[in-house]
């Protein structure tokens, strides 16, 4: 199942992160994951929110560049190997994965994924009795 997600585009300079974080928080706007990568001049923060329309707007109308990305959630079990057998069924597929990030809490962790092809991928893992997680659910965490 497809959730949104935001991609931020932040500066590497002291307080930018922070600006991002007050918007969404006095907007009552929750994160429930979040990434950053960066190179010396400018990061990209990745979140998923509990209002992902609302965030896109708050955070362009405080002037960041922000985009509205499809991903794909799912849940497998916080033991050793678990995440590589469902990358294994992606990848006998020919579905590469651009980027992924996870939290565990307890038996679980939780993960998401933006392959090159989300039909394919939700398909391949629905096939295969991967836990997809909802949107909504995701939004929630």
């Amino acid at each position: 199942m497809k959730a949104k997600q935001l991609s931020v585009f932040l500066e590497n300079k002291s307080g930018r992160l922070t600006e991002v974080t007050e918007a969404l928080g006095a907007a009552g706007i929750n994160l429930s994951a979040m990434s950053i990568a960066d190179n010396s001049d400018f990061g990209i923060l990745r979140c998923i929110v509990s209002d992902p329309d609302k965030a896109y707007k708050v955070l362009k109308e405080a002037h960041f560049a922000v985009k509205i990305t499809d991903v794909i959630g799912f849940v497998c079990p916080n033991t050793s190997g678990s995440l590589s057998v469902v990358l294994k069924h992606l990848s006998d597929h020919d579905v590469f994965i651009e980027y992924m990030y996870s939290f565990a809490n307890g038996n679980v962790a939780h993960v998401v994924i933006r392959p090159t092809d989300l039909d394919a991928c939700e398909r391949i893992l629905e096939e295969k009795k991967v836990e997809l997680m909802a949107d909504s659910d995701l939004y929630q965490l």
